[in-house]
């Protein structure tokens, strides 16, 4: 121990100076750390151009100010940086980590276009949040002048928090309601650690707590109640379940033991990481350590899955995807970090068939060579015959997306509209469903998307329960001015 030089450092086997000594230096490092990345902060900020035109900003779903808070990063003013930040998102050290920037206000960059890299937004944009939690800055939600309206949000994640959030600074009683044990949704269970640190989530949440927001978690709507009974309970009601319904393989074998789904797999990786008891880790079943692991998908999930399977110490993993790089769905630097990683990708590849009987062995697959173009205009693939082999797999996860769950027959609701597709059908002028005083938002309107785009789905549908809720007070006032 003695010779560790970062032990020596943290003062560990010390005497009482010489810790004392050792805690000085280590808040000089810590001093000289935070000097640093405020340094580093303001260089990238100093890198925006101040364009006339700021397509980073015109390409982010939140019409961030971005050039006006790299502009206040860039002179030192970070309080003011946030505050501007904070203005048009509810969750912007979250963005900053999560967000594809290099689809949107990166990849948008002026400088980008130039060839000298984009200013590194979402890094700034993470490091003015975290400071002004730092700081002290962040603000508790103070509720309004009561209003005497309730308002129910069936969904915990970042759709649902956001209008939370929202409708009660506006002065009303609001109520989250959630299928699992802790709110936010994906943020909290659906995305890695290594990506979103989970306590970053929950001070977002407790924050909303304080502020008076009741939430009922392990709350299963149909279950525990149904619609219309929480219709009865609210004077408005928000949808925003997400999407669950994950996406299947039709291929001999898949149900074979050692076949996942992504969803359950990355759930049981983070519950873990909350310190939870998780049987599924005790038993192996979802739990990657010193296997050969094959992740079929090509999205962030299916990126999410090969980096979490590398961090529990994989023997190998591969990432089957049946289109080459270039017609990936997911971000490109998820896939080079995931590269960086160790993950090996088999691109042109699809599954036919998952080979083992009382546990998976192997999946055989197929080449594949993209074809014409399809409905969609990207290219299709077709199997290229006599190309079958076998990859070798004692975990393959199933990383395909998702779908939307039956609304109305889980919810009890017949009257609740749906898409062809199983999203909820909205007006798109009020986002009201089909149902009076019931408003949907996020993913289960949209069909699967980013986070960003849940947040401005909440951050909208706002101004029309807002609206509702003003005109069915006036009408209640009215009637008992008449009676």
């Amino acid at each position: 121990m003695a010779d560790n030089p970062m032990l020596k450092f943290v003062g560990l086997g010390q005497s009482y100076p010489e810790k004392r000594a050792a805690d000085d230096r280590a808040d000089d490092f810590l001093e000289i750390s935070r000097s640093f990345l405020v340094q580093k902060a303001e260089e990238q900020a100093s890198r925006c151009s101040q364009c006339g035109v700021p397509y980073c900003a015109t390409h982010c779903p939140l019409h961030n100010h971005i050039p006006d808070w790299l502009r206040l990063t860039a002179e030192g003013r970070l309080r003011e940086a946030y505050e501007l930040s904070n203005l048009t998102s509810t969750m912007p050290e979250i963005c900053g980590r999560i967000c594809p920037q290099d689809r949107l206000c990166e990849g948008n960059c002026v400088i980008e276009f130039s060839g000298h890299g984009a200013v590194t937004i979402g890094s700034v944009e993470k490091f003015i949040t975290d400071t002004a939690w730092k700081e002290g800055w962040v603000e508790p939600l103070v509720p309004g002048a009561p209003t005497g309206q309730s308002i129910g949000v069936i969904g915990a994640g970042p759709a649902g928090l956001t209008t939370a959030e929202y409708l009660r600074a506006a002065g009303h009683d609001v109520h989250v309601y959630d299928r699992h044990d802790r709110a936010g949704g994906l943020l909290t269970y659906g995305i890695p650690g290594f990506k979103l640190e989970k306590d970053v989530v929950m001070r977002r949440v407790q924050r909303l707590k304080d502020g008076g927001i009741v939430f009922h978690e392990n709350f299963e709507v149909g279950r525990d109640a149904s619609l219309e009974e929480l219709r009865q309970r609210h004077d408005a009601i928000l949808i925003a379940t997400g999407v669950y319904k994950p996406r299947d393989i039709k291929a001999p074998g898949v149900g074979a033991a050692g076949v996942v789904k992504a969803l359950d797999y990355l759930t049981a990786s983070n519950k873990a990481g909350f310190g939870d008891a998780v049987p599924e880790h005790e038993d192996g079943t979802l739990l990657a350590t010193g296997k050969n692991v094959v992740v079929i998908g090509g999205g962030d999930t299916a990126m999410d899955c090969v980096r979490t399977a590398i961090r529990q110490g994989a023997k190998s993993v591969k990432c089957l995807y049946r289109r080459d790089r270039d017609n990936m769905p997911g971000s490109q630097r998820e896939v080079a970090n995931a590269e960086e990683e160790g993950v090996e990708f088999v691109w042109l590849t699809a599954p036919i068939a998952f080979e083992g009987t009382s546990q998976v062995t192997g999946v055989k697959v197929t080449k594949m060579r993209l074809g014409q173009p399809d409905a969609s205009g990207r290219r299709a693939p077709e199997p290229d015959p006599g190309s079958e082999h076998t990859l070798e797999a004692d975990l393959v996860i199933k990383a395909l997306g998702y779908d939307p769950e039956d609304l109305p027959r889980l919810f009890g609701s017949d009257d609740l509209s749906v898409t062809r597709w199983g999203t909820l059908r909205v007006d798109h002028k009020t986002m009201m469903t089909s149902m009076d005083g019931v408003f949907a938002a996020g993913d289960i309107v949209r069909g699967a998307s980013l986070v960003v785009w849940a947040i401005r789905d909440g951050r909208d549908v706002t101004e029309h329960m807002h609206r509702y809720l003003r005109a069915k007070a006036k009408a209640a006032a009215g009637e008992r001015v008449a009676a």
